[in-house]
């Protein structure tokens, strides 16, 4: 009987549908085929979470029969095909799928066995992106530092600090992330702290500057930065070749009856410069190109601007000068669409700077911003990333794409600064009956009456008082700027919509450190749509978070949450406008009926403690 079965003919459909069906058991299925047959997707590190390990450098792999294994790559939707052995593994029994988030529901469910409290934003108590041991280091490091002649930075940029960029200020001192990057970046010793600069096996360094927010980070890597940029242009033979060749024809031109050549070649970074710093927004631009630029007058070298506000014209102008170009400050998809009719752009950039990593690296930005990168690597000597905030996303991307990057964290990363006070207005009580367009108009006039009781350093003066207002959506943002503007309030609305010059025109007083004052008793009439009562000692700006991220706005000391913000990097970020570079701030937030409260409660406590929001 087996005989005669064994000898029967298979047939070829049922073969290839049994073979089929074993391999799909038993290869690993590649990341489309979850995709399409079971509807699971890889966990992967939410970018709305903040990393809590942002200082600890990634594992290494210790044993080194696994390092001197090769890396397997991924399988790809055809991973399957054409193999000689089945890949069956019987003492791997097959598991059950459950997400990360289904996990932690039914955790929370349970309730928790190790007696810690369940909290509504996953903060934990203690500040865990950086151990008490290491957060104590810093700080006795941060201490050996002073002031900025300690640093090993050229005579010209020193002077160029009180000269030009804290022009003003009495006690000039370096911040915290200023004390620990620029000794790193220029691979200098302070005291009995060793430089823990490192050259990855490319033959480039790279950093992580992780700070809070208003802690000076602008500087921290462009001193550094220009400082090799200079010292670089003292050792490039062509440079050396070109000045010798210009002293030449110059000493030439100035003799009697000369009948040269009147123009000269051009400078061998012409359309070729060797820093690039990328920003995400053309306010940034502004802002990191105006310090740049205040160094460039001093150190001497050739810094550009380029973003929407600049003309096509100016920024081919500036790109294609003869004398050259040494530092640009752009936005990624300018500079990406610059690379792409002319790659030889970045051929020679030798220091890149992401600022706003996290917005930079997020799905907005990411694939712009990696082409720049892929494009810059082969010539890249330094590639520092910088951010107030380091989401988990963002750090397993470092630490996969970059295993060797220098991670610098100040021990107050992910804390709002004490500085700031926050305070809470609960909408759903009387008089405001859960209306928040009456309650935040009421705090802006208990803000503007509050300093109208205060005359300023001119008789029958008092000080403006610049406040932001931050909602969630975008179409808020006119709506509340309209009520505001009905109350008597001098108010605009800041939003994606608005155009970029008409941004800028509107944070340049937000901006400035310089006191804006007006008439104790202004009772001129009113605009077309404004109340009769007027508050002309208040101006306010009503913005999404596209104000809140790096801008630098050393006039405000006062911010209104209007919705409570999503997550804790956007707590961060809009309380990081008041408050900055030591002045102490500000922040009310708008609760009504249907915000979290506990949420609210939270970031107010870790806020009181001094602990991180993670």
């Amino acid at each position: 009987m087996m005989s005669a079965l064994t000898s029967r003919p298979i047939c070829p459909s049922c073969l290839f549908t049994v073979t089929t069906r074993l391999l799909s058991q038993n290869a690993r299925p590649s990341w489309t085929a979850q995709r399409l047959f079971s509807g699971r997707v890889k966990a992967s590190p939410s970018h709305m979470v903040l990393s809590d390990r942002v200082a600890r450098i990634p594992k290494q792999d210790i044993d080194s029969r696994d390092s001197k294994r090769p890396r397997r790559r991924s399988e790809g939707p055809f991973g399957g095909m054409n193999q000689t052995f089945a890949r069956v593994r019987e003492d791997a029994p097959r598991q059950s799928y459950r997400s990360p988030r289904h996990n932690d529901r039914a955790q929370n469910d349970r309730g928790r066995t190790d007696g810690r409290r369940i909290k509504a934003m996953k903060m934990q108590s203690s500040l865990a992106s950086i151990p008490y041991g290491q957060r104590t280091r810093t700080k006795a490091s941060i201490a050996e530092l002073e002031s900025f002649e300690q640093l090993n930075l050229l005579p010209t940029l020193k002077s160029a600090i009180s000269d030009e960029v804290l022009r003003g200020l009495v006690d000039i001192k370096p911040t915290p992330i200023q004390r620990l990057a620029i000794p790193a970046l220029l691979g200098q010793e302070i005291g009995r702290r060793r430089s823990t600069t490192e050259i990855s096996s490319s033959g480039r360094q790279e950093f992580l500057l992780a700070a809070e927010t208003g802690s000076g980070k602008t500087l921290a890597y462009l001193l550094p930065v220009i400082d090799a940029l200079k010292k670089a242009e003292l050792a490039d033979p062509e440079i050396i070749a070109y000045r010798e060749a210009f002293e030449k024809q110059m000493a030439a031109m100035k003799e009697p009856g000369y009948e040269g050549p009147r123009e000269f070649e051009p400078h061998p970074t012409r359309a070729r410069p060797r820093v690039l710093v990328l920003v995400p927004t053309a306010e940034l631009v502004d802002q990191i190109g105006a310090i740049a630029k205040s160094l460039s007058h001093a150190a001497k070298f050739k810094a550009s601007l380029f973003s929407a506000n600049v003309s096509a014209k100016v920024i081919q102008r500036s790109m294609y000068f003869p004398r050259g170009i040494d530092l640009i400050v752009a936005t990624p998809h300018l500079i990406a669409s610059m690379a792409d009719s002319d790659p030889n752009i970045l051929s020679r950039i030798s220091h890149l700077v992401i600022d706003e990593a996290d917005s930079l690296f997020d799905r907005s930005f990411s694939p712009v911003t990696t082409s720049i990168l892929d494009r810059t690597l082969p010539s890249l000597r330094q590639l520092i990333l910088c951010s107030a905030t380091i989401p988990k996303r963002l750090d397993s991307y470092l630490a996969k794409e970059f295993p060797s990057m220098i991670r610098i964290t100040t021990p107050n990363l992910h804390a709002i600064p004490r500085r700031v006070q926050l305070g809470v207005i609960d909408v759903s009580k009387d008089p405001y009956r859960n209306n928040k367009n009456l309650a935040c108009a009421d705090a802006i006039w208990s803000i503007g009456k509050d300093a109208a009781r205060h005359e300023g350093t001119v008789p029958d003066q008092i000080e403006i008082k610049r406040i932001m207002v931050f909602v969630n959506e975008r179409e808020k943002t006119q709506e509340v700027a309209e009520y505001l503007i009905s109350k008597g309030i001098d108010a605009v609305a800041l939003h994606r919509d608005t155009e970029e010059q008409r941004q800028s025109e509107m944070l340049d007083s937000f901006t400035s450190s310089e006191p804006m004052t007006t008439k104790l008793a202004d009772s001129s009439d009113p605009a077309p749509g404004r109340s009769r009562r007027s508050l002309p000692n208040t101006k306010v700006i009503v913005a999404t978070d596209l104000a809140s991220r790096g801008i630098d706005t050393l006039a405000v000391r006062h911010v209104i949450l209007y919705d409570v913000p999503h997550t804790t990097i956007d707590f961060i970020h809009r309380l990081g406008r008041a408050g900055r570079m030591g002045r102490r701030g500000r922040g009310i937030v708008l609760v009504g009926k249907d915000d979290r409260r506990d949420i609210v409660a939270e970031v107010r406590e870790s806020m009181y403690m001094g602990q991180a929001l993670i």
